[in-house]
């Protein structure tokens, strides 16, 4: 790949949950982003120890030569709370663009069971034809509110949400302007449909249309459990559900690949979240760091 085009960030979830707080409390906010630098990152995700304001926020990344490129913002268009969704993403806009990010990724949150001791597998939300008409509505304008800063929105799709399978990914991008991007996640894409194939279907349908990279690896054994117990998300995760780079069944040649060939700009992230008293975050980030160069040449 292109070193010049792509930017490697790695999100902090793997050093504290923002779901659990209690996986790895022990982590401070320095140390993560040292730990970040010191891995080889020149990029960060913001988690739930990063100071809010800018101007104590930046000075501390600076220093580490780590820039903000994205941060997880739920939306709740289904459950009709629009008001409240936009007015938050304006103080979120306005947070992430004096970071200097162009990049802000969304989930649309109504009925998860993400963060519920609910099946992950079962249960979630089917949204009607009125709440899917609702979320691509209430997309297109925080498309246009982004764009007021000259950022540009991606729809996270995601386990648990009513946006979570590639049927349903086709029918949200359908609806939605085309100013209105997919932050493509390989972890979610593979554990949704259950294949490679699949989850590079979606890459490679939605190219033009893809703003931003999670990379995150899969353990099949571990999914293999949530369905055979009914499992939630966040106890799939607590017991290994993904992990970075080149440590699960995900093959990442292809990925690397398929963005190289469209010529992809933009940040790839590393989001694996898993126990930090189980796999220490900063090996892990050295190994999925090292993967990367290894597969990618960057």
């Amino acid at each position: 790949m292109d070193k010049n085009k792509v930017k490697l960030a790695i999100a902090p979830i793997g050093w504290t949950n923002d779901d659990m707080p209690d996986l790895g409390k022990e982590n401070t906010f320095q140390q993560t982003v040292s730990e970040m630098a010191l891995a080889g990152f020149t990029g960060s995700e913001v988690g739930s120890k990063y100071p809010r304001d800018p101007n104590i926020l930046k000075p501390m990344l600076d220093i580490r030569g780590i820039q903000i490129c994205n941060a997880w913002f739920s939306t709740f268009f289904a459950d009709g709370l629009k008001a409240k969704t936009l007015d938050e993403f304006i103080t979120h806009r306005d947070f992430l663009h004096a970071m200097g990010a162009k990049v802000i990724g969304c989930s649309e949150q109504s009925r998860s069971t993400q963060g519920t001791p609910k099946p992950v597998l079962e249960g979630r939300p089917i949204f009607t034809d009125n709440e899917w008409n609702l979320v691509a509505s209430g997309y297109n304008e925080l498309a246009d509110l982004a764009a007021e800063k000259g950022m540009t929105v991606g729809l996270h799709h995601h386990m648990g949400t009513g946006i979570q399978t590639t049927k349903e990914i086709d029918r949200f991008m359908d609806l939605v302007d085309d100013d209105v991007y997919l932050l493509y996640d390989t972890g979610h894409a593979y554990y949704s449909e259950g294949s490679q194939e699949a989850m590079l279907h979606i890459l490679e349908k939605y190219l033009p249309r893809i703003n931003h990279v999670h990379l995150k690896d899969v353990r099949d054994k571990v999914v293999a459990e949530v369905r055979a117990h009914k499992l939630s998300f966040l106890d799939g995760v607590k017991k290994g559900t993904f992990t970075v780079p080149g440590d699960g069944v995900i093959d990442f040649k292809p990925v690397f690949t398929l963005l190289d060939n469209f010529g992809y700009q933009g940040w790839i992230v590393v989001e694996a979240e898993q126990d930090p008293a189980k796999a220490n975050p900063f090996e892990y980030a050295v190994k999925a760091r090292r993967y990367i160069r290894e597969v990618a040449g960057i």
